[in-house]
């Protein structure tokens, strides 16, 4: 037993020193060689190929840039996203009817609803007004659109102390008398106010003093047809309207009605036009007749107004882009019409299209549309609109509006047109003028088009007199 025990204690320890050496062994065997040198990667050689610390070292996209880049390549994009990406500065003076806009590591295709031949005309409009010596403006904003759909067909714009300034898209301008127009459809619906309603003032027409907000008569008191005093623009007549007749809860619901206080859905961002509904008589006189300096709005908001008048009391979406197409080819966004809201009913439209039609004839803008009923071109459309002015706070630019709208009385073709020009010291081109031209211009091309097309399809029909015959039939 003690030889077997002695024997044991001698096996014992070789086995274990045998085992240890087998695992260095299969240990060595089994240790990794030393990796060779890696190759460079050549030009041929894809970016996703990279190793991982080539792509860590990559410029990253923006968060904002990333997100847009997340969206492009799986669906459809909305207003509200296109927004993201798109700013003023790009639909600033736009001279290209389609532009390419880089989004982190793509590129998007801009298709714009912008007619380039009126854009072309503004543009030198612009170029003119910075050339025009001591009646350079501060600024000056033209907006066109169609106001059966909404669509932006020029927007021309410049600021003389600020070029980045988009002018059509700020609501750095007070309303001044645009705000008649919601004054006006507020009294005809809640009144019962008719073009020949007569009202009695007292005073200037262009001032706003407490004591002509009183109704009394005598030998200073003047009478004016409803129509008349929104054609001249007469500011008792509308304080009293407002205060007196129509009332705060009203004219805030109107001016609501027309957009004021809310965002435009537009593709670019676009501030709210705001209105501070007051108490006090006397402030709500001033709003509604806009002898105030504290209702906003922008010239692209001004469009849409009259777009309300001429598209029987419905607001419109603006839009500017018709398509934006990705890299592939495939349509992630596509503006349409999209009513907002009826602002009010058809036959109020018509009425007060009746009295901006009087504006143009009888009223503060008669002198820039002298002699259009002899126009070549003006002759043939139903023209109407609604002037304003007011100076800055500090007395150094003078606020000049003009909102209308001109429409083909033989077709269906339709304009709504703002402009706004903040002249200095020296008065130059005035906004009804600008307006103007615009309608004219406009509206000599589509006739000369639709001429043109006339032309072409009698052509075609005395070439082959049987699909002339086919299509009488």
């Amino acid at each position: 037993m003690l030889q077997s025990t002695v024997r044991a204690l001698f096996i014992v320890p070789f086995i274990v020193i045998a085992c240890y050496a087998i695992s260095l062994g299969i240990q060595t065997s089994d240790s990794p060689k030393q990796a060779p040198a890696e190759p460079k990667l050549s030009a041929a050689v894809s970016p996703v190929e990279k190793p991982a610390e080539t792509r860590a070292e990559t410029p990253q996209p923006s968060p904002e840039k990333s997100f847009i880049a997340s969206l492009i390549p799986t669906t459809s994009i909305s207003k509200k996203d296109v927004r993201r990406f798109i700013r003023e500065n790009d639909l600033t003076n736009i001279s290209n009817k389609s532009f390419v806009l880089n989004t982190g590591d793509k590129k998007l295709r801009v298709n714009t609803s912008i007619d380039m031949d009126l854009q072309g005309f503004l543009l030198k409009q612009v170029e003119n007004a910075k050339k025009a010596g001591r009646g350079r403006p501060r600024y000056l904003a033209v907006v066109a659109l169609d106001p059966v759909t909404g669509k932006v067909l020029s927007m021309a714009s410049y600021d003389n102390k600020n070029p980045m300034n988009n002018t059509c898209l700020s609501t750095e301008y007070p309303a001044a008398s645009i705000f008649k127009i919601i004054t006006a459809s507020a009294a005809i619906e809640t009144c019962g106010l008719s073009p020949v309603s007569y009202l009695n003032f007292s005073g200037s027409r262009y001032t706003l003093y407490k004591r002509q907000l009183e109704d009394t008569s005598g030998k200073y008191t003047n009478t004016i047809s409803f129509k008349d005093s929104f054609a001249q623009s007469v500011n008792p007549v509308f304080g009293k309207i407002g205060s007196q007749y129509v009332g705060k809860q009203n004219l805030e619901k109107y001016a609501s009605a027309f957009g004021f206080n809310h965002p435009i859905t537009f593709e670019a961002p676009v501030p709210v036009s705001p209105l501070n509904m007051v108490d006090d008589p006397y402030k709500l006189a001033e709003i509604a007749c806009g002898f105030n300096r504290d209702t906003h709005l922008s010239p692209l908001h001004a469009a849409l107004l009259s777009g309300v008048i001429v598209n029987n009391g419905q607001l419109l979406e603006p839009t500017i882009i018709d398509q934006i197409v990705d890299e592939s080819g495939k349509i992630i966004y596509a503006g349409k019409p999209n009513p907002t809201r009826q602002a009010i009913k058809p036959e109020t439209s018509n009425i007060v299209k009746e009295m901006m039609a009087t504006t143009i004839t009888d009223g503060t803008s008669r002198k820039s549309f002298q002699g259009f009923m002899n126009d070549p071109v003006l002759a043939h459309l139903n023209i109407g609109g609604k002037t304003g002015s007011i100076y800055n706070n500090r007395h150094d630019v003078r606020f000049d509006w003009f909102v209308g709208f001109a429409e083909d009385k033989n077709g269906q073709d339709k304009l709504a047109v703002s402009v706004l020009v903040g002249h200095e010291k020296y008065i130059g081109t005035k906004a009804s003028y600008y307006a103007r031209m615009t309608m004219k211009h406009y509206f000599g091309n589509q006739f000369a088009k639709n001429q043109n097309e006339t032309k072409q399809l009698m052509a075609s029909n005395h070439e082959n007199p049987l699909q002339q015959d086919i299509r009488i039939r």
